[in-house]
């Protein structure tokens, strides 16, 4: 027998006698079949929302204006295929502004109340809360939701141009605050991102807020000289 054969024979029955010998090393543990597989999903257990009947319509629920488990699974299933960061199945005021952004992404402009023009405009829907970019019928930039400003800080309506922009703003008025990705478009008013719960107030001190990856990539098509068109009235406010 060749030397190279005896050393592994010699060499395989060691490792017999370690296995089976008193104290020697445990044989493998099994791994369960469970391990395979993606543990199960905990129970939807969220309450009825303000925005239950808008969002059991629009997911081809049965609207009754109630929250059921499958309507719980349902909604929840929404706010995971949209990257929202509460993902609970609660028909809350967030789910439902990206709702009408979704429902707004084949036509934004249907009610053609952002005016057409051969170059780019920032269209800023207060009444429906979105924010989307066109040139001439073409969207550049698809409908986001946003966060415009409060009752006696409403945010101004009417055409406006970017006349300012400052990447990491932070703000001379409001203790401090970051403005990230500012675009300032009517004395002191600007787009800009916002960090944190977009919904935590009743609206902005006058700016658009909108989510800070919106705002990145916002910033990144606009320039100075865009113009921006704002119309209608935000929800909760008087005027």
């Amino acid at each position: 027998m060749a030397s190279g054969a005896i050393r592994g024979t010699a060499a395989a029955a060691l490792l017999l006698a370690l296995a089976t010998a008193p104290g020697g090393p445990p044989p493998a543990a099994p791994v369960p079949a469970a391990a395979a597989r993606s543990a199960p999903e905990a129970p939807c257990t969220a309450p009825t929302g303000p925005y239950q009947r808008e969002l059991e319509e629009y997911l081809g629920r049965t609207v009754d204006g109630v929250q059921s488990p499958a309507d719980c699974v349902a909604i929840r299933a929404f706010q995971r295929a949209q990257g929202l960061a509460r993902v609970n199945g609660y028909a809350g005021l967030g789910t439902y502004r990206t709702m009408l952004a979704v429902q707004a992404r084949p036509d934004p402009n249907s009610a053609g109340l952002c005016p057409v023009r051969p170059h780019r405009v920032t269209c800023v829907d207060m009444d429906r809360q979105l924010l989307w970019v066109q040139r001439d019928r073409e969207v550049l930039f698809a409908p986001v939701p946003i966060r415009t400003g409060r009752d006696s800080l409403e945010t101004r309506p009417g055409w406006h141009e970017v006349y300012w922009r400052d990447e990491d703003h932070y703000s001379s008025l409001y203790d401090n605050s970051p403005m990230p990705y500012s675009q300032f478009f009517d004395e002191g008013q600007a787009i800009h991102g916002h960090r944190g719960d977009l919904y935590d107030y009743s609206g902005s001190a006058g700016c658009v807020n909108l989510a800070v990856p919106d705002a990145a990539r916002l910033w990144d098509l606009l320039t100075e000289g865009d113009a921006v068109y704002v119309w209608g009235t935000k929800p909760g406010t008087e005027d």
